[in-house]
This record gives structure tokens, sequence and C-alpha cells, in this order.
């Protein structure tokens, strides 16, 4: 009984990270400018990662390859947000002004 509910957890989150990865995904080619986007990518990569090695360690068990899994999720978890926070601020530096209301996609004003 317990192993049948460890495989449907696991495989629960295994799904739910690729959902919102496929939402980060779409969020990427939707949203309106380079600071959103990389939002969207940072936030929900790092959710969508987590859950998916969350719930392979599920499924694997507990042993090392589970720790190994957990440790990839950690390290992932440091370096996202400090990649995306590296980005936002040399394209600030750069001069990129983030998109506003009264702006198209482009940046032109209306």
């Amino acid at each position: 009984m317990i192993p049948a509910i460890a495989t449907a957890v696991g495989i629960g989150l295994v799904v739910a990270g690729i959902a919102f990865a496929l939402i980060g995904s779409i969020g990427v080619l939707r949203l309106p400018d380079f600071y959103t986007r990389i939002h969207a990518a940072s936030k929900l990569d790092t959710i969508s990662l987590g859950l998916c090695m969350t719930g392979l360690a599920i499924l694997q068990g507990p042993d090392l390859n589970a720790v190994k899994l957990i440790l990839i999720f950690v390290f992932a978890s440091i370096a996202n947000p400090a990649a995306a926070n590296a980005l936002g601020r040399s394209a600030i530096r750069a001069g990129l002004e983030p998109w506003s209301a009264g702006r198209d996609r482009k940046g032109a004003r209306r």
C-alpha cells in the first residue's frame, strides 16, 4: 500500500513540475519585456525543478541517488535566482528600460 502511495505522489509531483515548466515557457513567450520574462523563467523553472526532483527522489526511494536529486535542487535554487538577478542588473546597467503601460511591446511610445 505504501509503495503505491509513494509512486502516486512521486508521479503527481513530476507531472506538476512539468506543468509549471510549461507555464513558465508560455510566460517567457507572452510577457512584454526582458525583466518580466526573466522573472517568469527564474521563478517557475526553480519551482518546476523542485517539484520534479522531489518527485523523482520519492520514486527513487531512500538511497544515495535521492540525496543527489535533492542536492541538485538545492544548488539550482541558489543559482537560478542569482543568475536572474545578474541578468537584470546587467540589463539595467546597459540601459534597457522596463516596459510601461504607455509603450508597445517593442518599447516605442504610443
